[in-house]
């Protein structure tokens, strides 16, 4: 949500409020298409392996289709709709959201001393 934030207020100085509102629809596709995929995911329990692959595919077919259809949309329906600005926004929040699986949480031992 910040990066799409700060995308929105980047394209709106450079390309006014086409471009702003561009890059929030661009944020927009890719936030929707996480939540979908959450929603799948968490919605189903599996007691197997089996399972929980299928969950995970699933998820990730779901969140495809969702970006597939609010791209076309977007496009199809926003005459004024700046490109570069709503796909440059969605790609970026796009790597962003496929980056989070490699940050982990630290939890702090509880004999660590705080500093």
């Amino acid at each position: 949500m910040i990066a799409t934030a700060a995308l929105t207020l980047l394209a709106g100085v450079l390309a006014g409020a086409h471009g702003a509102i561009s890059a929030a629809l661009g944020g927009a596709v890719s936030v929707g298409a996480g939540w979908a995929s959450a929603r799948v995911a968490s919605g189903r329990r599996s007691d197997s392996a089996g399972g929980v692959l299928v969950t995970a595919l699933t998820a990730e077919g779901v969140k495809l289709g969702v970006i597939v259809v609010l791209l076309w949309l977007v496009l199809a329906f926003y005459s004024g709709v700046v490109v570069v600005a709503f796909l440059g926004s969605f790609m970026a929040t796009v790597l962003i959201f496929s980056m989070a699986f490699f940050v982990r949480e630290h939890v702090q031992d509880q004999n660590e001393p705080r500093s």
